[in-house]
């Protein structure tokens, strides 16, 4: 009687999340395939043109394809059965490729500033006419990718975050685009790598974020609005049996599945099973988490310091 755990909905669940999952991989599918094949075009036409804004624009659409490659790898498998090595099966995975693609991102960004900086030096002569085309070419295909992810499940974190990388690409494109109309009515050429450092720092900005959120992750940080002192008011005065809540844990899995972890003691004469049955049936009405273990701590254990998380497990 002295630990309960419930893995909710942990089961194979292959109903209308499955569905979603599935149409979603798919069109991560074909958007990653449509930025790629652009990627590869948009950066051998900023090397032909001499374009800047182009070669920061096909950087941005690398990140792109690579974050969205992994998106769809990862719908593939972070739906495979748990193991004995990997009891939580591959589901923190898209996770961690998020982090490394923010690090990739960062990488990238200091290419395009560093460029930047020494054009502004020594200006380079863009082909301006090519430079359009392929730009325009860009700007097609990035609507495109983007019309097809707007079809997807917006419950979807990876659809959602994939919607916003090619926004992001979207803006690179058009950014592309003015620098080379600017050159061909007025031959300034500092307009392009201008634009190229904007576009860098609109990737760093979101590099940030995406480094921020997954690291946060990654170092089993609280979820926002799931604070050990709010798990303890919701439970603390709510149940029957309840004394004293201690010991509150909660991390999270991945972007949708939080878990908690904490220790209770229970008043004289309770029930201990009916008591941890309570309190999970609580923190998934009130939390919306449902994936807890709960231990029974004796009365007389003090308040001191916070025991290991294995401990509640």
């Amino acid at each position: 009687m002295g630990a309960g755990h419930d893995h909710g909905s942990h089961g194979h669940n292959h109903g209308p999340g499955h569905v979603h999952g599935s149409a979603n991989q798919r069109r991560l599918g074909i958007a990653a395939l449509i930025t790629a094949v652009f990627m590869v075009a948009e950066a051998i036409g900023g090397v032909l043109t001499g374009s800047l804004a182009l070669v920061a624009d096909a950087a941005h659409m690398f990140t792109d394809a690579v974050s969205l490659g992994f998106a769809w790898w990862a719908f593939r498998l972070a739906g495979a059965d748990p193991t004995e090595k990997r009891t939580f099966g591959n589901r923190r995975l898209p996770v961690l490729v998020a982090f490394a693609n923010a690090i990739a991102i960062f990488m990238i960004t200091a290419f395009i500033l560093i460029e930047a900086a020494e054009r502004f030096q020594e200006p380079v002569t863009v082909l301006a006419g090519p430079m359009l085309v392929v730009a325009v070419a860009g700007l097609i295909a990035n609507i495109v990718s983007f019309l097809v992810l707007m079809g997807g499940h917006k419950e979807s974190l990876n659809v959602r975050g994939a919607l916003i990388h090619v926004a992001g690409d979207l803006l690179g494109s058009i950014a592309a685009i003015v620098a080379a109309g600017v050159i061909l009515a007025t031959g300034w050429m500092p307009i392009d790598p201008i634009l190229s450092v904007l576009v860098g720092l609109l990737i760093l900005r979101s590099a940030i974020k995406l480094c921020r959120e997954s690291g946060h992750i990654l170092l089993e940080g609280t979820p926002a609005g799931l604070e050990p002192g709010r798990v303890r008011t919701v439970l603390e005065g709510h149940i029957e049996g309840v004394a004293a809540v201690r010991h509150v844990h909660v991390w999270a899995l991945d972007e949708n599945r939080p878990l908690i972890t904490l220790n209770v003691v229970l008043e004289d004469d309770a029930d201990g099973f009916r008591t941890i049955a309570a309190v999970k049936a609580r923190i998934k009405s009130e939390l919306g988490v449902d994936h807890t273990t709960v231990e029974i701590d004796p009365p007389d254990i003090g308040h001191g310091a916070q025991a290991p998380r294995g401990a509640a497990t």
